[in-house]
């Protein structure tokens, strides 16, 4: 309780050191906002070779979070609960994540599209969970590789940016009964209006119903799609990421919210509200809400 209790009184006082910093960070260049050109390299003024480290999704650590119905016997469609007994997690744990992607080939496609690598990590971790010797109760590893393409177009006063497709790998890196992973191909599109960028990305799952499918269904859960709209101001973002399994009959999917907000150079308070399906893979067929509060950091 110690740690939880200073935990909570770190973040509180950053989220209120950050409602004061709203004002004190007003001039558009005390955080760089990258427009879609710069944060994929589109345009050929904005091309940085190959190999360079470039951010990809956010990249945050939230000491507090919140579940309302935390998963304590995770278990597959079709099988019999992981665990004889519910596990004695915590409903308040810590999340992070770290993002990043590279560019591996620079226009190979009519002279214009990149080939890039991406990877993405997730944790949650029971940091507080002193009687279980405070475990990490899931980590997500998400490899991709994708292929991008600059598009130049308007509609209805957006701005048409690019389309690519990729190859995407998620899975937790255990063993069964828990152990959880599936591949996809993907298709991304992105458009872009002023300080809006919006991305959309559809997916087919590869090897469906095959006899080692450890999370069967999980796209009529976690979703066959994905819409992403961000807002980015003065080092201000809202984000809103929903996801649907476009099921007419048992629609299922999940929707989650991130504002992060100015609070010294680089660093950003970070609040994320999450509900639905898919949290995290342990969890594709459970639902839950959940509320974080932590930092996170700027593209760099």
């Amino acid at each position: 309780m110690r740690f939880l209790k200073l935990y909570l009184l770190t973040v509180l006082l950053m989220f209120s050191y950050g409602m004061h910093a709203q004002g004190l960070f007003k001039k558009k260049d005390s955080i760089v906002t990258k427009s879609l050109s710069e944060s994929w390299e589109l345009d050929q003024k904005d091309k940085n070779g190959t190999f360079r480290l470039n951010s990809y999704k956010p990249f945050y650590i939230l000491p507090l979070q919140w579940s309302n119905r935390l998963n304590e016997r995770p278990q597959s469609v079709g099988s019999e609960p992981a665990f004889k007994e519910p596990i004695d997690y915590q409903s308040t744990e810590v999340k992070f994540q770290l993002s990043f992607k590279t560019k591996i080939l620079q226009s190979f496609l009519f002279g214009k599209g990149d080939l890039w690598m991406g990877y993405t990590q997730t944790a949650n971790w029971q940091v507080y969970n002193k009687k279980l010797s405070r475990p990490f109760r899931e980590l997500n590893y998400e490899p991709e590789l994708i292929a991008v393409y600059p598009l130049n177009f308007s509609f209805f006063g957006f701005k048409g940016k690019m389309v690519g497709v990729g190859f995407n790998h998620q899975s937790n890196g255990r063993a069964d009964p828990i152990s959880r992973s599936w591949n996809r191909m993907m298709l991304h599109f992105a458009v872009e209006r002023n300080n809006f960028q919006v991305y959309l990305k559809p997916w087919v799952r590869l090897g469906s119903g095959s006899e080692d499918d450890d999370n069967p269904q999980i796209e009529d859960y976690v979703g066959r799609a994905e819409a992403n709209v961000i807002y980015k101001k003065n080092g201000h973002s809202l984000d809103l990421l929903w996801r649907n399994s476009l099921s007419f009959n048992e629609n299922h999917g999940s929707i989650q919210f991130n504002y992060m907000y100015p609070i010294r150079n680089n660093l950003r308070g970070h609040l994320q509200v999450f509900s639905g399906y898919g949290e995290n893979l342990i969890d594709y067929n459970h639902y839950q809400t959940t509320i974080g509060f932590g930092i996170s950091f700027v593209e760099w």
